[in-house]
């Protein structure tokens, strides 16, 4: 079940997001969350309702991430490619899990698509993981953006049943 974040949820965000780092270490992608990324933006996540986390049927946390509607900032360059669309959209950030629980992406992009059907993400060159995923779930790889830092990421949208 998707929830918005609260306060008194941090520790448990914390434990999930320590996971999927250790998870992305394993698994060649050691790079893609520098120290203390993403906890730096949880607050601000969580005060601006934008944190959501995944909850199994015991109540525990299993997943977190940020679903932002809106103009991206750095998604405004795009290189190698275009965006396949100018309709306004959401982005998935910061998706993370404690791998104890599968579908947690599909249950992620579920809950987005309720709220826009306009989806962008994007992620790290070295994140298999992350990619095939994205890719199963319908998104386009559209090219290659920039974060804050000057970090390359591969860009992908997903523009609903509609835009396929």
């Amino acid at each position: 079940m998707v929830q918005k974040a609260r306060k008194e949820d941090l520790e448990e965000i914390l434990r999930v997001y320590r996971t999927a780092k250790e998870y992305m270490v394993r698994s060649g992608n050691p790079t893609q969350w520098e120290e203390g990324y993403p906890d730096c933006k949880l607050g601000e996540d969580i005060q601006k309702g934008q944190l959501y986390v995944i909850r199994g049927e015991n109540g525990v946390i299993h997943a977190a991430f940020a679903f932002i509607i809106g103009e991206e900032r750095d998604y405004q360059v795009i290189e190698e490619g275009a965006w396949r669309s100018s309709a306004p959209y959401g982005t998935i950030h910061r998706i993370g899990s404690d791998g104890m629980r599968k579908g947690s992406f599909s249950e992620c992009l579920n809950f987005c698509k309720g709220l826009i059907s306009h989806i962008r993400i994007d992620t790290h060159h070295d994140n298999r993981t992350m990619q095939h995923l994205i890719e199963k779930h319908g998104f386009v790889r559209c090219g290659i953006i920039h974060i804050y830092d000057g970090s390359p990421r591969i860009a992908y949208e997903y523009l609903g049943e509609e835009g396929q």
